[in-house]
């Protein structure tokens, strides 16, 4: 047995607690139990609200030396504490502690109710006013009640409306002194928090929260209407339209509504003809980062989304979307005028020109109008000579694909098409 050395009998006494686990000083105002005497002085400081060290760089205040020197890191970005499994380090001991969870799958904190674990204690106490409904932080202008701090102090602007914080580079304005410190770092690309699992970094702390349920699989907000779960009260809250179909982003443009703020903010760039993400291999420009991810597929030749009843594969989400109709028979837009149902709505759109007379697609050289891009596209064959589709038996080409398919059955002798008078084909 390792045997330690002590100055004096007080020090081992001291000392020996640790294995005893005896705590005889007690707090008289929460009845928290202390092994040492130094260590309730410290505890004191929580309830008197007297901060004694303070850090030279921004001023803020801490009750204890040690939470001074651990904050101070933030400024240094110094990582002591290192992980021996993996090697990720770590500004604080406690971040370290969390992080050799993930090694070991150790959940310690488990709610009361649903039996669900937490890696973090602070994760399970927000976990449980979902149970709750707690709501322990109040506005004091309308006393309307929030389950989080950072939403009270979200909130608390609305109420003012002032903005007396503005941004030196874009001299955008801030309701609070801290937002502008999270806006700063869009500039200066500093992202100061960190997942202890995935090492991904945010700009702000409540992203980083966010973030950090998609680890825990935590889906603390569920919809009232159809239980479907989310890591986000905002996710919840856009889902939740779906229901209502409510639509209170409005474009000042056209006045075309959306369930969604993103939805509008890229809508705008349908007018202001902003398109801000372009191809690195053919140049083309995309308004919405997702189309410019999609139309990649069409140089990788990359069909990430397969059918699970045909296992046909497709460049887009949206056409194994469409697809699936086929295989169940849905076609949910109908025609207004004949009551004809598709399984697309720019099938239907198409379709409505058949009543209309509508010919919107005109020829830039005949000036010749169709009422299809598709016909459109055909005809301007007839100019440039161009014929796409080839025999295979006999090279011979045409300019349609439907006309080389009748073309086929010449060699293959087929006949689809039967007589219904006298079964002649």
């Amino acid at each position: 047995m390792w045997e330690r050395g002590f100055s004096g009998r007080i020090n081992l006494a001291n000392h020996y607690r640790i294995h005893t686990d005896k705590k005889p000083f007690s707090c008289d105002v929460c009845n928290k139990k202390f092994s040492h005497k130094s260590s309730l002085i410290t505890h004191n400081r929580i309830h008197i609200n007297y901060k004694l060290f303070s850090c030279y760089v921004c001023h803020k205040c801490f009750s204890r030396r040690g939470d001074l020197n651990e904050h101070f890191r933030t400024h240094t970005n110094e990582k002591p504490y290192s992980c021996d499994l993996c090697h990720k380090h770590f500004s604080y001991k406690s971040s370290l502690k969390v992080h050799l969870r993930t090694h070991t799958n150790e959940k310690p904190y488990s709610c009361d109710v649903c039996n669900k674990g937490f890696l973090r204690k602070d994760d399970l106490k927000e976990h449980s006013r979902t149970h709750t409904n707690e709501r322990p932080f109040s506005c004091d202008v309308c006393q309307k009640a929030f389950s989080r701090k950072s939403y009270l102090n979200k909130h608390l602007p609305t109420h003012t409306k002032e903005k007396p914080f503005s941004c030196d580079l874009c001299h955008k304005h801030f309701s609070l002194k801290s937002s502008l410190k999270a806006h700063f770092r869009t500039h200066t690309n500093e992202k100061p928090y960190s997942c202890d699992l995935c090492d991904k970094h945010f700009f702000y702390e409540s992203s980083l929260k966010k973030h950090f349920r998609t680890h825990t699989n935590e889906k603390s907000y569920s919809c009232d209407v159809c239980n479907k779960s989310f890591y986000r009260k905002d996710t919840l809250k856009d889902h939740s339209r779906t229901h209502t179909n409510e639509k209170p982003y409005s474009c000042d443009v056209c006045q075309k509504t959306y369930s969604r703020k993103n939805y509008l903010n890229k809508h705008i760039r349908t007018h202001t003809n902003e398109s801000p993400y372009s191809c690195d291999v053919c140049g083309k420009e995309c308004i919405h980062r997702q189309d410019l991810a999609a139309h990649s597929r069409v140089h990788t030749g990359e069909k990430p989304f397969s059918c699970n009843v045909c296992h046909k594969d497709f460049s887009y989400k949206s056409s194994l979307i469409v697809h699936n109709r086929i295989h169940m028979n849905d076609k949910p837009f109908s025609c207004d005028v004949c009551h004809k149902y598709f399984y697309q709505k720019g099938a239907l759109n198409q379709h409505l020109r058949t009543h209309t007379n509508e010919k919107p697609y005109s020829c830039d050289l005949c000036h010749k109008h169709f009422s299809y891009e598709s016909n459109l596209k055909v005809h301007f064959r007839t100019h440039t000579n161009e014929k796409p589709y080839s025999c295979v038996v006999c090279n011979k080409s045409f300019s349609r694909k439907d006309t080389l398919k009748e073309h086929s059955r010449t060699h293959t002798n087929e006949k689809p098409f039967s007589s219904d008078i006298c079964d002649r084909k």
